[in-house]
Formats: C-alpha cells, sequence, structure tokens
C-alpha cells in the first residue's frame, strides 16, 4: 500500500474508472476534505493544495484544524488476551504500552 503524505496528514486515494481520474481524500480527521487529479503528479499537487486550503480555513474560522492520529488508543479485547499480553509485557521488561506499541510496529513494517 501506497500513502501519500504532506505535513502530517496522510491521504486515501482511490481511483474512479467513471470520472477517469485519481480522487483522494485527508485520512484520519472527521472532516470531508477531498482532492483529484489526472496524473500521480497533479494528485499530489492538489493533495498539498488541499491541505494548505484545510489549515488556511480553520484559522479562518478560528478554529485548530483536526491533526489525524493523536496516539492514543482504546482497545477493548478478551481479557484473557489482555492478561498474555500484559505477562508478555511484563517479561520483557516493558510496560504494556511499550509492548504494543513494539508489537504494532512490527506489524505495520512487514507489509
Amino acid at each position: 500500500m501506497n500513502i501519500m503524505n504532506y505535513k502530517g496528514y496522510s491521504a486515501r486515494i482511490e481511483y474512479s474508472d467513471e470520472d477517469q481520474c485519481f480522487i483522494g481524500h485527508i485520512a484520519g480527521i472527521r472532516d470531508v476534505v477531498g482532492f483529484h487529479g489526472d496524473s500521480v503528479k497533479e494528485l499530489k499537487t492538489a493533495f498539498e493544495e488541499a491541505v494548505e486550503d484545510y489549515v488556511a480555513t480553520c484559522e479562518k474560522l478560528k478554529r485548530a484544524p483536526q491533526r489525524p492520529y493523536s496516539g492514543k488508543v482504546m482497545l477493548r479485547i478478551d481479557p484473557a488476551i489482555h492478561a498474555r499480553a500484559a505477562i508478555r509485557a511484563e517479561a520483557e521488561g516493558k510496560s504494556l504500552n511499550a509492548w504494543a506499541q513494539d508489537v504494532l510496529q512490527r506489524a505495520v513494517s512487514s507489509q
């Protein structure tokens, strides 16, 4: 999977056969910010302009732009899995947060 990034924002990209162009949206925020381009170069430029416009619009509205992914994750998992993970973390001399971060990092790095 390829991800387009700019100033801390990531883009979700799709291809529209109907429109014969790439369509993107800023990922990880509740606001809907879209852009499009006929080529990768146009799409990248449109993405960067969309991010700049989004930040400028938020500034005009006197509100902070949403930031994707704060780093806080709340998971609801089976208590038995929670216990096993906590034991593994303790065995490795890590907090459950540090252990989970390492496991998630390995998972996303292997893609």
